[in-house]
């Protein structure tokens, strides 16, 4: 499977000066799933992306690549 770029949380915690533990911790999640959407690896939920946009205070479509 190829890998897309599909999301753009790892720069929008750059962005606010979040680490990917920091989300890891709000989300409870481990460290190596967080690392996996940061490397567009794999995806996570919607619902999982609305929750990540409420930690970083961002509009939910900041967080997904802009298909034009």
């Amino acid at each position: 499977m190829s890998k897309f770029q599909l999301n753009r949380i790892k720069a929008v915690l750059a962005e606010k000066n979040k680490s990917s533990k920091d989300l890891a911790g709000h989300l409870d999640k481990t460290e190596s799933t967080v690392s996996r959407w940061c490397t567009n690896e794999v995806q996570p939920s919607i619902e999982t992306l609305y929750e990540i946009s409420k930690f970083l205070n961002v509009d939910i479509r900041e967080l997904l690549v802009s298909t034009k």
